[in-house]
């Protein structure tokens, strides 16, 4: 009993980190968010390609793979799968078509989400700067190699990988060529 117990116990703690609750989330949001930019394909930019080439609906666009019954109805894709297998090329292209608004909206958030990220580094970053009452000691130092702001007691640059001399070494200009 006692093995299930822990059993039980670790599967709790897995479910509970913040990490598997927000892939949650972000799944079911994910899924709603798909819903939408189909509607808006399906209504939106499928009716407008449409009016642009002429007419043209590429829901309904398909190629027989069989040879039909004669006076066998096959003028829409409905009607033409329900009789034998049919390669439908206007819904990959519909598909196609949702995948790129899809991802141009998923760019255009994390873009905004970096963006705004940013600003409130820059906000972070100013409010440390502010003198305070006690003498403040800079926790950072400038890499001599590439030049980026690194934690003052690095002796490697997360950016360039360069091997850093002491810290009396690298605080002083003299040192760099």
């Amino acid at each position: 009993m006692s093995k299930n117990k822990t059993v039980i116990n670790e599967f709790k703690e897995f479910i509970l980190r913040g990490n598997v609750v927000d892939l949650a989330v972000g799944v079911i949001i994910g899924a709603a968010f798909q819903s939408i930019v189909g509607s808006l394909v399906k209504d939106i930019i499928s009716p407008l390609i449409g009016v642009i080439t002429g007419g043209v609906d590429f829901s309904n666009k398909f190629l027989l793979l069989y040879t039909p019954q004669e006076g066998a109805d096959v003028s829409t894709l409905d009607a033409a799968s329900s009789l034998g297998p049919v390669f439908a090329y206007g819904a990959f292209i519909t598909s196609v078509i949702n995948f790129l608004i899809m991802a141009i909206v998923i760019f255009f958030m994390v873009k905004a989400l970096n963006t705004l990220r940013g600003k409130t580094q820059q906000i972070i970053a100013q409010q440390s700067k502010l003198p305070s009452s006690g003498a403040a000691v800079s926790q950072e130092k400038q890499c001599p190699h590439c030049y980026k702001q690194i934690h003052v007691k690095a002796t490697r640059c997360p950016y360039c990988t360069s091997q850093l001399e002491e810290q009396s070494k690298t605080s002083s200009p003299s040192g760099q060529n």
